[in-house]
C-alpha cells in the first residue's frame, strides 16, 4: 500500500530539548523532521507532535518546534503516544488511516507508538532515517521488531514521493525545487 498525502498524518516523537544530545545521529533526526513538516504543511498532511514529560526532558528542540503551530504539541507520561488518551483523540478526530511517524527513542517511545498504532488498525510507516535512539543497536532492534510486527520502514524520499504521487504537477515543481535538489 502506497502513503497518499490525504490519508497521512506525520507524527513526531519526543524530539526534546534534553533528550537530543543523548541521541546517536540527532542532528540527522531533527533534519529529517524538518524536512517532512515542510513536505507535509505544502500538501496539507497534519503533522502532531508528542511531548514525554516535557517538565523533566523539555520541550521539542526550537528547529521542529518554530516549524509547528502550538495546537499541534500532545503532552503524554506514557511511553507510547497511542496509550494516551488525549494523544489517540487527536489522532482519532483526524480521520487519517495512515501514520509515518519520527522521532526518539525508536526503541522505547517510537517502538510502543507504532505498535499500539498497529493496534487498533492504523497503518504504520517508520521512517528509518528520521528515527533514532542512544545507541544504534537500541535503533536496530527496534527496526527489526517493528518491521516483524507490521510497520513498514521506509525513508523521508519515500514518504516525499508517494504523498506527491505524480511529477509534472506545479506541486512537483515547486517541492522538488524546494526539498528535492
Amino acid at each position: 500500500m502506497l502513503m497518499r498525502a490525504e490519508t497521512s498524518c506525520l507524527l513526531v516523537v519526543d524530539l526534546q530539548e534534553r533528550l537530543m544530545p543523548a541521541i546517536h545521529q540527532a542532528d540527522q533526526v531533527i533534519a529529517t523532521g524538518a524536512w517532512l513538516i515542510g513536505i507535509a504543511q505544502r500538501l496539507n498532511v497534519p503533522v502532531l507532535a508528542s511531548e514525554q514529560y516535557p517538565r523533566g526532558l523539555g520541550h521539542t528542540v526550537a528547529a521542529i518546534r518554530e516549524l509547528l503551530p502550538v495546537d499541534a504539541f500532545m503532552e503524554k507520561t506514557h511511553f507510547s503516544c497511542a496509550a494516551e488518551q488525549n494523544c489517540m483523540r487527536r489522532i482519532d478526530v483526524l480521520g487519517r488511516d495512515q501514520m509515518v511517524l519520527i522521532g526518539v527513542e525508536a526503541h522505547v517511545c517510537v517502538l510502543q507508538t507504532a505498535l499500539d498504532l498497529r493496534a487498533v488498525g492504523k497503518e504504520v510507516y517508520l521512517v528509518a532515517d528520521g528515527v533514532s535512539s542512544r545507541t544504534p543497536r537500541d535503533v536496530e532492534l527496534a527496526l527489526e521488531r517493528m518491521r516483524a510486527a507490521g510497520v513498514r520502514i521506509v525513508s523521508r524520499e519515500m514518504v516525499a514521493f508517494e504523498w506527491l504521487h505524480q511529477a509534472g504537477t506545479e506541486m512537483f515543481r515547486e517541492i522538488s525545487r524546494e526539498f528535492l535538489r
